[in-house]
């Protein structure tokens, strides 16, 4: 918390300072009023945890800070902070301060809008026949709770039911962990259905740092929750989960999940859901034939997906690891601001083909 605490601090104070480095700011705006507002924005995000209705507000304070900041920065570095261009540097300065506003405000659109529905055709060896064609609808990171509530969640069940899904399946994520309007959203919940049911696996917002609802809210939706173990949803076709990676990897025990998960089940096609998409090689030795995955979001809003990218290489879309094809979700909602650049939510269409 510190750490973060302290690099959130310097990052506004540096913001600051080139905001009052912009020739139009300085004529116009007293210096005690930009260090007011600066002061304000700071906090906007610490206080938003805490206060229930003000966390749209720290939330999308935080992406447009984001935006704002790499807009800046990348123009003090192509000025040499001012070096190379010292009478034309303010101005870019200017214009980096309206471009990442530009940004923020097609953030705020993009975030608003539906998820997309993408399609996916896989071939998974070992499926029978009788489930050629079968149908999966794919939701992740729906990260229910203040911001995305029961209307919102309406929507998406909306969705759900006009894709005419045969499974559905839900990759983690599903409440946010914090803040107490999860436990009214489990009615909402109960109305996801489908012929083969619907199934789970928990992402980290569900322990939400040990504090979270655990898998109790989707138990308590109907979901059949995957806890590092396989079910045969038909003879010969096989769903597989663990629970969340990441908090697992916080806490030392990671070792070994996905072969717990794949061990001892019976002959046929198999499907591993993961909310986090680690672990694929293991997945794939296991003899895995499609691995489903989340978590990243995509990276949610341009260019956070570069950095994302490094701690989590499988970002978002379609791979293949060791001849086993992985999907990674971007995600059906958002996490902390109602906003995203270039990555929108989706909900996936995965039509298994037998052969």
């Amino acid at each position: 918390m510190i750490p973060g605490l302290g690099l959130w601090t310097l990052a506004h104070i540096y913001v600051a300072w080139r905001i009052w480095s912009v020739p139009w700011v300085a004529r116009r705006v007293k210096r005690w009023l930009l260090i007011a507002i600066a002061g304000v924005l700071w906090m906007s995000f610490l206080v938003s945890r805490t206060l229930g209705p003000l966390e749209f507000v720290g939330m999308d304070w935080l992406a447009i800070f984001f935006l704002v900041f790499v807009c800046v920065l990348v123009t003090d570095i192509v000025t040499g902070f001012g070096f190379f261009l010292p009478r034309l540097a303010p101005r870019l300065r200017g214009w980096a301060l309206l471009a990442g506003g530009v940004l923020s405000a097609i953030a705020l659109v993009q975030g608003a809008r539906p998820p997309v529905v993408r399609d996916y055709t896989v071939r998974l060896a070992g499926l029978p026949a009788a489930q050629d064609s079968t149908v999966v609808v794919v939701l992740a990171d729906l990260h229910l709770g203040t911001l995305l509530g029961e209307r919102w969640l309406a929507a998406r069940i909306a969705q759900v039911d006009a894709l005419h899904p045969d499974l559905v399946v839900a990759l983690g994520d599903i409440v946010e962990g914090h803040g107490g309007a999860e436990s009214t959203l489990v009615a909402g919940l109960r109305r996801l259905s489908a012929p083969l049911g619907v199934w789970a696996v928990t992402g980290n917002h569900e322990y939400h740092g040990g504090r979270g609802l655990g898998a109790g809210p989707l138990e308590a939706a109907g979901f059949n929750v995957l806890h590092d173990r396989w079910a045969e949803v038909r003879p010969g076709f096989v769903l597989a989960g663990v629970d969340d990676l990441t908090s697992r990897r916080r806490l030392g025990r990671d070792s070994g999940a996905v072969e717990r998960a794949l061990g001892g089940r019976p002959h046929g096609a198999t499907i591993l859901l993961s909310h986090t998409p680690w672990q694929a090689e293991a997945a794939a030795k296991a003899g895995a034939g499609l691995m489903l995955a989340a978590h990243t979001h995509g990276g949610q809003i341009w260019p956070f997906n570069y950095v994302s990218a490094t701690r989590y290489p499988l970002q978002a879309g379609w791979y293949v690891v060791h001849g086993m094809p992985v999907i990674v979700s971007r995600g059906t909602g958002t996490w902390g601001p109602r906003m995203r650049l270039w990555r929108p939510s989706e909900i996936l269409r995965v039509t298994l083909r037998a052969g």
